[in-house]
């Protein structure tokens, strides 16, 4: 136990312990995913523009333009993950990231336009089903918590024209800015030119369409500013 411990700090989780009541069964099953984890990895790390640790992958996963994709050490990528990363400035994922199963990052919904990029800072967790949608440029900081179906969007369709079908009038990129230590609770919603201030905690189903500032608990549809977290 104390070796899988040691194990787990070396690749980049430090002061992480495993519960002493998984058995002897469960730890087994655990490290036999994680190979073939990381046999699927070793396959997907030849075809990345860099990756400088390990990377975890999981089954049924569809990342495309692997070359445009820098890791940095110890990426965990969970089943029935999709990433399109064509992009201008491509998709930069930092250390300690995971993205867990059936979240999608999608960079270019069509070659007309090719979106701008994706950066993704260290000890970032992005729970299950997941949409994040990188048209304009997306930049998420360090130790910054998903939790499950949160949606980014950095893109609007125009509708201002009554004589043209809304599909057809131009979009309108804006780019998304999530700070440091930021925790996007489940089912929240980031809407396109939003800045989240350091610190802030967005609560379950809130819709956020205007900047927060640092330190700030967000709820509501639309978002509003409920506490700040800083000393009165």
């Amino acid at each position: 136990m104390q070796f899988l411990n040691y194990i787990i700090g070396k690749l980049g989780k430090k002061g992480y312990k495993i519960d002493e009541r998984l058995s002897k069964r469960d730890k087994f099953i655990i490290l036999t995913d994680k190979f073939f984890c990381l046999l699927r990895g070793f396959y997907y790390k030849i075809f990345f523009k860099h990756s400088s640790g390990l990377l975890f992958i999981g089954r049924h996963c569809k990342i495309r333009y692997c070359h445009r994709i820098t890791a940095g050490k110890t990426i965990t990528i969970g089943d029935n993950v999709e990433i399109n990363a064509l992009s201008v400035e491509g998709v930069t994922f930092g250390n300690n990231v995971t993205i867990l199963r059936n979240t999608v990052i999608e960079c270019t919904g069509n070659i007309k336009n090719m979106g701008v990029g994706l950066v993704i800072g260290d000890d970032v967790g992005i729970a299950q089903n997941c949409f994040i949608q990188v048209r304009g440029k997306v930049t998420i900081g360090s130790h910054v918590m998903f939790g499950p179906n949160v949606s980014i969007f950095s893109e609007n369709h125009g509708f201002t024209s009554l004589d043209m079908p809304m599909i057809s009038q131009p979009t309108i990129r804006g780019e998304v800015i999530i700070e440091d230590d930021v925790w996007l609770g489940t089912r929240s919603v980031i809407l396109s030119g939003i800045r989240i201030g350091k610190g802030s905690i967005i609560a379950a189903g809130a819709l956020v369409n205007r900047d927060i500032p640092p330190y700030s608990i967000v709820a509501g549809v639309p978002g509003k500013v409920i506490k700040s977290r800083l000393p009165n």
